[in-house]
């Protein structure tokens, strides 16, 4: 196996795991600098690293998210198999730019007395359950949602 002490800098593609006897794992998405060069379908590289360093597997549980940009230091292992993802032993962690936080924009949750509607800009329907998590049902657009709730409460009651 060739081993390589070295640094990487890339993506965090998922939450990191944790892994048995304290240590983290995570897998990191590697793009060439001279990206411009290559084709589009050219694929990027994925190394799956592993820290048993204390602070940092802290870190990676607490503090690292999925697009954060890390430049993570330690071992490079190359995989014996072609095609397999290279291992990393990680020393040290740097964060060199974090990744967006997602911010629901395109849906939203509202309430209605004793039920709750969730509205979805991608879709005309809402969906209508009561404020205990009951399924109503589907109204066909925003307008219906009334209807829906008074046929609910004729057929349930008022208290349902």
């Amino acid at each position: 196996m060739d081993t390589k002490h070295c640094a990487v800098d890339g993506w965090v593609d998922a939450i990191p795991a944790p892994g048995p006897h304290g240590t983290a794992t995570f897998t990191l998405i590697v793009r060439p600098d001279d990206i411009d060069t290559l084709d589009d379908d050219a694929p990027d590289t994925v190394i799956t690293c592993t820290s048993s360093n204390p602070e940092t597997t802290h870190d990676l549980l607490n503090g690292i998210q999925p697009g954060d940009l890390l430049r993570a230091t330690g071992t490079l292992v190359q995989p014996s198999t072609p095609g397999e993802p290279a291992r990393l032993t990680v020393d040290a962690l740097e964060v060199l730019d974090t990744g967006l936080i997602p911010v629901l924009r395109d849906m939203v949750m509202d309430r209605y007395g004793t039920y709750c509607v969730i509205f979805d800009a991608d879709r005309d329907q809402v969906p209508v359950f009561t404020a205990h998590g009951t399924w109503v049902g589907l109204a066909d657009n925003p307008d219906a949602i009334a209807t829906l709730i008074d046929i609910h409460e004729r057929v349930n009651g008022s208290d349902a």
